[in-house]
């Protein structure tokens, strides 16, 4: 089983060095070939940004792919499925048109058309859902157009839930990483701990989808120098997706011994099977809600439901007095308390442990989210390893600057988008009075 680890390892480690080392080309050609548009009313940044981040996450892919194909025990993956061509395949298909809409802005239906022909093209290459669980039932055998359509459902909101919650800097890759990362650890389990050969391509998808999102975070984070665009999102969506599905929809239920008979009687009892088997699904829950309640916000409205707007979760969390990075930091502890929680529930269903402490951090969170006032300062020691905002020697500094200018020291307030200097706008007030260096670090 090591030997699998270490090319597992080694996998990510070349989709990661190869996603970040073309990041910064990419992002000169972005700028070079004019994609940076406009700030549109509900951008957070006020700085034009170039996208086309999606080149470079897609380089990592294509990186990902040729190192496995090369490897002894990974080699296999390829030689006993179609999977991992049908993901090449329609991950080109989608990071094409994000690049023609990162440049030229297409129209939102042309898009979606794009999103059915991409899953279109997986299916018929062989990555699709076989069979579903149904409580009460077992495994349920689907028919060709019923696991099309399923399929093609599947990748169409997986793609579009992602593409939701990438409004912030770093928010979309940093999520889908943490909640990867869980699934990984599952799809593993279940290729080496029930021997399931049908899990290796899910298993191997979701450490190259690690690696590119790792790979593209450093020059994402706040202020970014880069966004993934729509060739990005809608890459690791599409990648997302075809991990749940390759799991979800094609590794047997009853080749690990969860079903006695095909049926259970008592719900209670089936709980714990079917989470695991729902665990793809987990992975992009709260990308999900977000893309739930945006559709209901803006039909009740009266507006498309492609229509944007400044509602989303992200932007709430900023509403209610969040500085960016901490509004993304709160978005990564739900996204990793989901996922985790999930995984351990599966593992070990029967503790109450893992319940009470998922209770415990799910009231942490909510602590967390009224608590928008507050900012933690790390110990001396690690001043070194946290954005500037956290030490105690910058807020000294800051702090000796107002005492020199005269300026009376003032409360701290609530940080909202579109006011404060941490989320992209001119700063106001006493701050702006700041030395330029202060205001170029709180700038977008």
């Amino acid at each position: 089983m090591g030997q699998p680890v270490r090319e597992y390892l080694l996998t990510l480690c070349v989709t990661v060095a190869v996603t970040y080392l073309l990041t910064g080309p990419v992002r000169k050609f972005a700028i070079a070939a004019g994609a940076m548009p406009e700030i549109r009313a509900r951008d957070v940044h006020r700085e034009p940004t170039p996208r086309l981040g999606g080149i470079a996450m897609f380089g990592g892919m294509c990186a990902g792919l040729l190192i496995a194909d090369h490897l002894q025990n990974l080699n296999g993956v390829f030689e006993r499925s179609n999977e991992p061509r049908a993901l090449l395949s329609g991950a080109a298909l989608i990071w094409l048109i994000g690049v023609l809409d990162d440049k030229f802005e297409l129209d939102a239906l042309i898009k979606l058309g794009a999103q059915m022909i991409a899953a279109g093209v997986m299916v018929m290459q062989g990555l699709t859902i076989l069979w579903i669980p149904v409580p009460g039932i077992g495994t349920v055998a689907l028919t060709q157009w019923q696991g099309t359509l399923l399929t093609v459902a599947l990748v169409v909101i997986t793609i579009n839930a992602v593409n939701f919650v990438d409004g912030l800097d770093g928010l979309a890759a940093g999520m889908v990483c943490i909640a990867t990362c869980a699934f990984f650890l599952y799809a593993y389990r279940i290729w080496f701990g029930y021997g399931i050969e049908s899990a290796a391509p899910a298993t191997l998808f979701a450490a190259i989808l690690m690696g590119m999102c790792l790979g593209f975070l450093p020059h994402n984070m706040h202020p970014a120098r880069i966004f993934m665009g729509d060739s990005g999102s809608m890459l690791i969506g599409l990648v997302l997706a075809a991990s749940a599905i390759s799991i979800t929809g094609q590794v047997d239920p009853d080749t690990m011994a969860l079903f006695v008979g095909g049926e259970r009687n008592a719900t209670h009892a089936m709980l714990p099977v079917f989470i695991p088997l729902l665990l793809p699904l987990t992975i992009i829950a709260i990308p999900m809600a977000d893309l739930v309640l945006a559709i209901v916000r803006r039909t009740w409205n009266g507006q498309s439901p492609f229509a944007a707007d400044r509602g989303h979760l992200h932007h709430r969390l900023l509403e209610l007095g969040h500085s960016h990075s901490r509004a993304v930091l709160i978005m990564y502890f739900w996204s990793g308390l989901i996922a985790f929680g999930t995984v351990a529930y599966s593992v070990h269903s029967a503790s109450m442990w893992i319940v009470l402490s998922l209770a415990a951090l799910s009231a942490l969170g909510l602590v967390l989210l009224l608590m928008p006032r507050f900012t933690p300062r790390a110990p001396r020691w690690a001043e070194g390893l946290v954005p500037p905002r956290y030490r105690h020697t910058e807020r000294a500094a800051e702090a000796a600057v107002r005492e020199d200018e005269g300026v009376e020291p003032q409360p701290a307030r609530p940080v909202v988008a579109g006011v404060s200097g941490v989320n992209g706008a001119t700063a106001v007030g006493p701050r702006s009075r700041l030395p330029d260096r202060r205001k170029a670090g709180s700038a977008r």
